[in-house]
């Protein structure tokens, strides 16, 4: 046994986890010299595939190999569009990933849909709802306007990925009727995180979440969600569920306030987290789009991790993840930038 499986069994007290999956955010692919962002900080290009093989090499190696990679958004970056060299990019890190020994789970983010329609990308290798669990979805509602699945890895454990542009200003033709209503809502929209490169969910959207959620809390899961966006406005930089019910989110902007630094934010995060709160089997909200990464935890005992972005790793760095299920809660090995970090299982009293 290696010494990285030593260190976890350490930290959370269990021989052996259920079960693991890879996270890696912000590859941002462009063939273009490193230079510095309209943040005013630098972006490694010729470094973003040699990370993300690095990465790779290590998860194919690992004594308990992971389940599966959660991609979380922004896989090649907008600058390709303007050469035209989108598809190109897009087959060179895809090419990448075919050589992990798991699957890939890919979110979206603004840069996916800088390069691409969403008629394109629901057609392309980055539509991966064909992992979908759909036997588990008890709700009428539909996803055919919008990229959102859920699967479960392993029996009480749920993961769901969401589409934080669902209302967006990109991606869609400008007399599409979603678009218009998105237009309207970043107009009318307060606050610093309503910026184009930001999007939200749907009613839709949230139904269908809802409907999910309720069927987790029924069957005593825990859940992770992962998007693009964040939902909380701040996050600390250092940056009963039934015990045996997990739902993990997955999405590209982080939807609490305090789990960034920027104004990457989901539009309408409080609507999101009022669904998310209102149902005891969430364990873990998962997103990328702010580079520096971040952390917090809520008042329910959810917790928000943005994933550092691979794009502002330099040379001889990385930022990348491996996150064990444990029966206690899950431990966040992080490779590069990324810190290591325990995320218990809040608890919750169902008498």
């Amino acid at each position: 046994m290696g010494e990285l499986q030593k260190d976890v069994r350490v930290v959370v007290g269990h021989s052996l986890p259920y079960f693991t999956f890879g996270v890696i955010a912000d590859i941002q692919y462009a063939d273009k010299p490193d230079g510095l962002s309209g943040w005013r900080t630098m972006r490694y290009y010729q470094e973003s595939c040699s990370h993300l093989c690095r990465a790779i090499q290590e998860w194919n190696m690992e004594d308990t190999r992971p389940r599966f990679v959660l991609q979380l958004g922004d896989i090649i970056d907008g600058f390709n569009k303007r050469g035209n060299k989108s598809e190109d990019s897009l087959a060179k890190v895809l090419a990448i990933t075919r050589t992990a020994l798991m699957p890939f789970h890919h979110v979206w983010g603004n840069h996916e849909l800088y390069n691409f329609s969403r008629e394109y990308l629901m057609k392309s290798r980055l539509n991966t709802t064909w992992m979908e669990d759909r036997r588990q979805d008890k709700g009428t509602s539909s996803t055919e306007d919008y990229y959102a699945y859920h699967f479960s890895p392993h029996t009480n454990f749920r993961f769901i990925v969401v589409d934080t542009y669902d209302l967006s200003v990109l991606g869609r033709n400008r007399t599409n009727d979603k678009h218009l209503m998105s237009e309207a809502f970043l107009m009318n929209g307060t606050g610093y995180h309503m910026m184009t490169y930001n999007g939200g969910l749907g009613q839709e959207q949230l139904a269908w979440l809802n409907d999910v959620l309720t069927y987790s809390d029924k069957s005593g899961e825990k859940v992770v969600i992962a998007g693009k966006c964040l939902i909380m406005e701040e996050v600390s930089r250092e940056v009963s569920i039934t015990h045996w019910c997990s739902i993990f989110f997955v999405g590209h902007i982080p939807v609490h306030p305090k789990a960034k630094r920027s104004p990457c934010l989901v539009w309408n995060y409080q609507e999101v987290l009022r669904v998310l709160q209102a149902h005891h089997s969430v364990v873990c909200y998962l997103a990328g789009h702010d580079h520096s990464g971040g952390y917090h935890q809520d008042s329910y005992g959810i917790h928000h991790v943005t994933m550092e972005g691979v794009i502002e790793s330099p040379l001889g760095s990385n930022a990348f993840g491996t996150i064990y299920a444990y029966e206690e809660g899950l431990f966040l090995r992080g490779g590069g930038r990324v810190r290591d970090r325990y995320l218990p299982y809040r608890k919750v009293d169902t008498t």
